[in-house]
């Protein structure tokens, strides 16, 4: 029996289809993309772990 699929949901093969477009695209650019939003990632992190550490220390007595 078939599973009823929504209209607007890709299938399989047009994901593979974009991913080869944005690969022939953008491939060039990627790996410094990858590694901005690497080390966005990171200092966004660390931001949050001292955000943390600061309102800890602000408890009332």
């Amino acid at each position: 029996m078939l599973q009823p699929t929504l209209a607007w949901a890709p299938g399989a093969m047009e994901l593979v289809i974009v991913l080869v477009i944005v690969m022939v695209l953008f491939g060039n650019r990627l790996p410094g993309t990858m590694r901005s939003l690497g080390q966005s990632l990171v200092q966004f992190k660390k931001g949050m772990r001292e955000n943390d550490d600061d309102t800890s220390n602000d408890k009332l007595p």
